[in-house]
């Protein structure tokens, strides 16, 4: 069988604050999570066929992630479960208005232990495109997998898309997470980044910093996410902005970035066109549904978890043109 997208990284649980007891210390609830993990969920829930490489321990909580991807669609037969190593946690408190702060237990966790050897490469030969971020560069032997399953990827032609995904407090130093994720610009094809990112990496606004990716690093389409200001995006042909949803109750933005990718991934390969073929008003379609979508998971906890129905993405872009043109 086919595959639409194949992805490679991290696969974890994320624990969000819930409450705050008299000492201060948060109530967790535990969501299945990673940022290639809800990118993929996006897409599945939408019905297109995926699977995930990545590496989670041998223990209850690895158990529970393969069971969760299998629940919700994604092929688990790229994940490889180690026994000498435990699943990756990230802890994520939030502030008063649903935006969080990580901390990460993944000293080292599984997903930094994939080895290139261990890939099941059979799910990238299947795939129309390859996903990556840069968790997986932040440590060895991963790092050296995910170049490695990049070159594999592109050397047999498949799209190649990216989300930065930048966690500071996963990196050692900052120059070199710079340097990582500059790579990963080097090879895509599509990106998804955030305007906090494109500040980091190149102290630019949002349009000049998508403008200066096209031109430096052979990207095809940029799309740059600006929370609730929305989205921008430029390939050769178009530029524009889309507004974020609006009116909605934001619970948790866990996830969100990552389910506008998989929704913006999932519009384009519908098309069956190029990333750099798109006019403006196609591009505005592709991120007004990544939009929608990405807003409404906002209204859940968790990642994988609060990916929305399609119907239910298509309504509410009906009620908000509807209460455009009102």
């Amino acid at each position: 069988m086919m595959l639409d997208v194949v992805a490679m990284g991290e696969l974890l649980i994320d624990f969000t604050c819930r409450s705050v007891d008299a000492d201060g210390y948060p109530t967790m609830a535990a969501h299945p999570g990673g940022a290639p993990a809800n990118f993929l969920a996006a897409l599945a829930k939408f019905g297109a066929k995926t699977a995930m490489l990545g590496k989670v321990g041998s223990d209850a909580f690895g158990r529970m992630l393969t069971a969760t991807l299998e629940k919700v669609g994604i092929e688990t037969g790229g994940l490889v479960a180690d026994e000498d190593v435990f699943t990756t946690l990230a802890f994520v408190t939030l502030d008063d208005t649903g935006n969080r702060e990580f901390s990460f237990s993944r000293k080292p966790g599984a997903d930094t232990c994939i080895r290139f050897e261990e890939l099941n490469l059979n799910l990238i030969d299947r795939a129309k495109a390859f996903h990556f971020g840069t968790l997986s560069l932040t440590e060895e032997p991963a790092r050296t997998a995910t170049y490695r399953a990049v070159e594999y990827a592109k050397s047999r032609g498949k799209l190649i898309t990216y989300d930065p995904n930048l966690r500071k407090p996963l990196w050692k130093n900052l120059e070199e997470a710079k340097r990582q994720i500059i790579w990963g610009l080097t090879q895509a094809d599509v990106v998804k980044i955030s305007d906090e990112e494109v500040e980091f990496l190149f102290g630019l606004g949002v349009e000049d910093g998508a403008a200066y990716i096209l031109e430096h690093f052979g990207v095809k389409l940029v799309f740059v996410t600006c929370g609730a200001e929305g989205c921008y995006f430029q390939n050769a042909n178009a530029r524009g902005n889309v507004p974020s949803l609006s009116g909605i109750r934001v619970v948790d933005t866990t996830g969100a970035g990552d389910i506008f990718g998989g929704s913006a991934v999932w519009k384009l390969l519908q098309a069956g066109k190029s990333p750099e073929s798109f006019d403006e008003a196609e591009l505005k379609e592709v991120v007004t549904f990544a939009c929608t979508s990405a807003g409404l998971s906002t209204t859940k906890a968790g990642g994988i978890s609060s990916v929305p129905e399609y119907d239910q993405v298509m309504a509410c872009m009906v009620r908000s043109q509807k209460n455009r043109s009102d």
